[in-house]
């Protein structure tokens, strides 16, 4: 192994470890770009791209695209969670601070069924979003 590829494999072990440090919540390539950057780790934008591309095809990490005016964020994923998140995945967005949570959700998933089988609709769980207010933002708000 020549020191470029060892180089690029513990860019590639940091974004992980990042990830991984901050299971279940949803990070942009930015967020983890400066994440590392912070740390001292000397990586470039494009290079933290290269590599969340790499762990999702590992199906290390999951990509949410929320909407087109949103960054996509990544979120590591373990084998388990990767096989159930596949499945099925629902968002829900704070209109507020911009928090996302991925909810996996029986009751949603029968919505998303009698959707398909009264009305003839075909809901793509991976693109759906609910839009509100997170936990935290309604206590502050009340």
């Amino acid at each position: 192994m020549n020191s470029k590829t060892a180089y690029r494999t513990l860019q590639k072990d940091k974004i992980l470890e990042t990830l991984k440090q901050r299971e279940g919540q949803h990070l942009t390539a930015m967020d983890i770009y400066r994440m590392l950057k912070n740390k001292g780790v000397k990586v470039g934008l494009t290079t933290v791209y290269r590599h969340l591309e790499r762990l999702m095809a590992e199906g290390q990490v999951v990509k949410s695209i929320v909407d087109e005016n949103t960054p996509a964020c990544f979120e590591y994923c373990s084998d388990e969670e990767h096989d159930h998140h596949h499945d099925s995945c629902y968002h829900c967005k704070c209109v507020r601070c911009g928090r996302l949570v991925h909810i996996h959700c029986d009751d949603v998933s029968k919505l998303e069924q009698h959707i398909r089988e009264e009305h003839g609709f075909y809901v793509d769980p991976h693109r759906t979003v609910f839009f509100g207010l997170c936990e935290d933002c309604r206590r502050e708000k009340a």
